[in-house]
């Protein structure tokens, strides 16, 4: 059984009883004790109140003519009951806020432990289901998951087992101190309350499924838009954004008016259920004070046990309702745990040693979709310290060596090797610390420039900081922003130009001091000017390091040791840059297309088909 199709039982009881955490199991029982106090104390509530009638019923008032000090004992006596009256309800709450407060740090404690498996679970994926996922309905997932764990916590330990333990009480107490007829009423109430309440909570609950998928698809549609602002505004389709947003509402308002419709027939149908028990255990009452088997002050204890346990009991049916919307808001939550790791690390895998940093490709094959085959025998080696370049057209397979390279997948066929280790026998984490990476399509988080640069190497100091900042060229533009270091970059960087975030880009994968360094297209977005300035930066920081270039300006890689030619997954020529020239082939084709295009001062075509120029300045 996963933990998707039982998920209450599989994830979330094992975390409220965590062998882990001795303290969490204390407070566990003590809260059960608490719990069972002041049901305890509840059910004597009604039998205070009683006395007190019956007292007052057979004379417990002053009557005519009766002596100051015989009525002050019997006036005494009652306001005694009134006073346990009032201690008890006193005592019942006071335990019941004593329950609460001790299980709300096993219950957040739960809530933490769930959330924190979910969000490593999510980043252990693939890097294949991040690409295909969408964000927006994700978030909304993973938000709408946690709200139903603290739902399921919250109303299953303080109201659902506290009304079941009452219910078992006042059953109890009444065919003890009446008979069965009045716990048979009582309990088959509560019977007929529940099997009405689960039926047609059960038949509702298509349509907050529905509501979940609507307004997850709402959701997605809205984020995807915002995050293409301008792509929205270049096109203007804001109407069309409009109506594709309020498609997604327009059934969402269906099922929630579904929803709503059929919660007015659940209340109606419980609150007869519960006015037909009270009134057939209330005529049972009636007839005992008839017939001198009852007092007034019974009659007033069972009225007062129906109503402390029916509006329990009625809240129970809220309860359930939060209880079973709040499992189907996990259920999706759940499906993400047993969403299975793509790449796996072999039981036992030692950390990546590399004393040196020797690259080796060996027959690499490798394709996303079994269909269609990207890379088909592809072979090279980087020496030590050496610089290898990649080139290409568009689709050959060039940036998916640098994820073959990360292991964000596994390859089909051949090996991929780093002094000699064979990448997919050791750990992940120690392969991807060895390595450093500036991507064509730099992402920044929501931050400082300072944390994204620090983000290399989070224990990096300032002036570590500085240097790296510096070697980018970046430093210039630091010192003109009125925040420096601490100026916001915006969501994914949009405050700063292409070459401003490529640049914080290529500090952060200095930051790291990689033994191997990819440079994924690193100074597509940069001037000519700037470019070359930087050029010289990586150069001296890339001493030392092993270095994989994949490049489209083919400019920038004619000091290479080595310049491989990628042409549909195949390797159609390599060597140095002169020698490629002279073979005449497909390198020195594209070579004299973007001299031509540079001398006409036109920019050079970009490899990514919806790329855009991009200025170099802040925002």
């Amino acid at each position: 059984m996963t933990r998707r199709q039982n998920p209450f039982l599989a994830i979330l009881l094992p975390r409220l009883w965590p062998a882990s955490r001795p303290e969490l199991r204390t407070r566990v029982l003590v809260a059960l004790v608490f719990l069972i106090a002041a049901k305890l104390i509840n059910v004597c509530v009604p039998y205070f109140f009683k006395r007190a009638i019956d007292l007052l019923q057979h004379g417990g008032i002053v009557p005519a003519g009766t002596t100051v000090d015989a009525a002050g004992v019997a006036v005494g006596t009652v306001l005694l009951l009134v006073l346990a009256y009032g201690a008890a309800r006193v005592g019942a709450q006071g335990f019941g806020e004593l329950r609460d407060a001790v299980f709300a740090k096993v219950a957040q404690a739960a809530i933490r432990n769930l959330a924190i498996e979910v969000f490593r679970h999510l980043h252990a994926l693939s890097l294949r289901f991040h690409l295909e996922r969408q964000t927006g309905g994700l978030s909304r997932v993973i938000e709408r998951g946690t709200k139903g764990i603290e739902f399921v916590l919250r109303f299953m330990t303080f109201n659902i087992l506290p009304t079941l333990v009452e219910i078992a009480m006042v059953g109890g107490i009444l065919w003890w101190l009446y008979s069965w007829s009045f716990a048979a009423i009582t309990v088959g109430t509560i019977v007929g309350y529940i099997v009405f309440t689960l039926a047609i909570t059960e038949w509702r609950t298509k349509y907050r499924r529905q509501m979940n998928d609507e307004d997850q698809r709402a959701n997605t549609r809205a984020i995807d838009s915002l995050l293409n602002y301008e792509t929205v505004k270049y096109f203007t389709n804001e109407e069309h954004e409009a109506r594709r947003y309020d498609e997604a509402m327009e059934r969402y308002e269906y099922a929630a008016v579904k929803s709503q419709t059929t919660l007015a027939l659940l209340n109606i149908g419980q609150g007869v259920i519960i006015a037909v028990g009270l009134i057939g255990v209330m005529s049972l009452a009636v007839i005992g004070v008839r017939d001198g088997s009852m007092t007034i002050g019974d009659i007033v204890m069972v009225n007062a046990y129906l109503i402390q346990l029916y509006l329990p009991l009625n809240f129970l049916g809220f309860a359930y309702r939060e209880i079973r919307q709040g499992m189907i808001d996990m259920e999706q939550m759940f499906r993400l745990l047993d969403v299975p790791q793509e790449v796996l690390d072999t039981p036992g895998a030692p950390d990546l040693a590399v004393p040196a940093g020797e690259v080796v490709f060996d027959d690499v094959h490798f394709a996303y979709d079994p269909r269609r085959e990207i890379l088909k025998g592809v072979s090279f080696r980087i020496a030590p310290g050496e610089k290898v370049a990649v080139v290409g057209a568009s689709g050959a397979g060039k940036s998916t060596l640098s994820r073959l390279l990360y292991r964000f997948y596994d390859i089909t066929g051949g090996s991929i090797t780093i002094d000699g280790q064979d990448i997919r026998t050791v750990n992940q984490l120690s392969l991807r610390r060895v390595i450093g990476i500036v991507p064509q399509d730099t992402v920044l988080f929501n931050d400082t420039i300072a944390y994204n640069i620090r983000y290399g190497r989070v224990g990096a100091t300032d002036a570590e900081i500085d240097e790296a900042a510096r070697l980018a060229q970046l430093d210039g533009l630091i010192a003109r922003l009125p925040d420096g270091y601490n100026t916001m970059v915006g969501e994914r960087g949009l405050k700063l130009s292409g070459g401003e975030k490529q640049r914080v880009a290529i500090a952060r994968a200095l930051l790291k001091q990689p033994k191997v360094m990819v440079f994924d297209e690193a100074t597509s977005a940069l001037d000519t000017h700037t470019e070359r300035e930087i050029q010289d930066a990586l150069g001296r920081a890339a001493e030392g390091c092993t270095t994989l270039v994949i490049a489209h300006r083919l400019s920038t890689v004619v000091d290479a040791d080595e310049i491989i030619v990628l042409d549909q997954g195949r390797i159609a020529e390599r060597g140095r840059h002169h020698a490629l020239l002279a073979q005449d082939g497909l390198y020195a084709a594209l070579w004299r297309k973007q001299q031509e295009a540079q001398q006409a001062g036109a920019p050079l075509i970009s490899e990514r088909p919806n790329a855009k120029p991009q200025a170099v300045s802040v925002k």
